[in-house]
């Protein structure tokens, strides 16, 4: 099953040296999440194929423009293209307000159903469900409230072995009860245990998104062995007075993170203005954690 993450924005607080604020798509089974829709999202799908009215579930971090401002113009797209799929979207308190504000003022009425769901920042709070996935926020600490993002993907069930299952004369009608752990029992008594029958699913896979934070230990519960850790990494630790101020984290803070948090891969973003070349991040950030990448625009990170 295809678990991939695809960039469509890099860049923190503006757009610069063609990179673009925060957004990021998460296919899932074929199914898309976008995360975080700063200015230009919209134009970002259009330029890597992506087909916005593919996409059910937007979850946003926090009310920092960068962060969401190109929602207003992504849902009304949406509208104007004739969608007809209602669509979700997860946010913290005040973005209900500042949607609905919009399209008061604009005299619009969408032809879609728009649900809004209001995210909390104090404790990990599962918001999302369905047969394959479950989205979890956790609390990060930034200057206004702010949330991260974690996928994890269902458990599998085991494959059937074919030869096993024709070799044994297993009715067809039976196979699903043998997937979800029923042992067979044949005519003559003889008990065929699911393990036998079955191969084991490939393990199930995670992807923790960390947006603007200052360092901390309070969410590194949340983001504990995941497969693929996000974490912005605004600055060089040079500059660490700035991220404690801004409430942002260095590139060198982003690997220890991941180290201490045990993640198999991370991916740093979120890069200042002040950093045409983001060379010296991923160096610092490698010599931490050394299974760390730049997140680079159009570019699909496999988890």
């Amino acid at each position: 099953m295809r678990f991939d993450v695809l960039i469509l924005g890099s860049s923190s607080a503006t757009p610069i040296y063609g990179r673009h604020p925060t957004a990021q798509l998460i296919n899932v089974n074929e199914q898309l999440y976008l995360v975080d829709c700063g200015e230009g999202t919209q134009v970002q799908l259009i330029k890597y194929g992506v087909k916005s009215n593919r996409i059910k579930h937007i979850f946003i971090s926090h009310l920092h423009g960068d962060h969401y401002l190109g929602l207003i113009g992504l849902v009304s797209s949406m509208h104007l293209v004739g969608r007809k799929d209602e669509l979700h979207v997860y946010g913290p308190p005040g973005l209900k307000e500042i949607v609905e504000l919009h399209f008061l003022h604009s005299q619009t009425e969408l032809r879609y159903p728009l649900h809004m769901h209001t995210t909390q920042d104090e404790t990990e709070s599962v918001v999302f469900e369905n047969e394959n996935l479950q989205v979890s926020t956790f609390p990060l600490n930034h200057r206004i409230a702010c949330t991260g993002f974690r996928f994890d993907e269902k458990e599998h069930l085991p494959a059937i072995d074919r030869e096993k299952v024709a070799a044994v004369g297993i009715p067809t009608a039976l196979l699903p009860s043998i997937k979800r752990g029923q042992d067979y029992t044949a005519p003559d008594g003889t008990v065929h245990r699911w393990q036998e029958l079955t191969i084991a699913p490939p393990p199930s896979r995670s992807y923790a998104y960390c947006s603007d934070t200052v360092r901390t230990t309070r969410y590194l519960p949340s983001i504990r062995q995941v497969d693929l850790l996000y974490h912005e990494a605004t600055f060089l630790h040079e500059m660490l007075d700035r991220a404690v101020d801004t409430y942002h984290t260095t590139a060198l803070q982003a690997a220890e993170i991941a180290a201490e948090a045990e993640a198999k891969k991370l991916l740093i973003g979120h890069y200042s203005a002040r950093y045409k070349d983001l060379k010296p991040l991923l160096l610092e950030s490698r010599s931490v954690f050394e299974a760390t990448q730049l997140a680079q625009e159009g570019n699909w990170y496999p988890i």
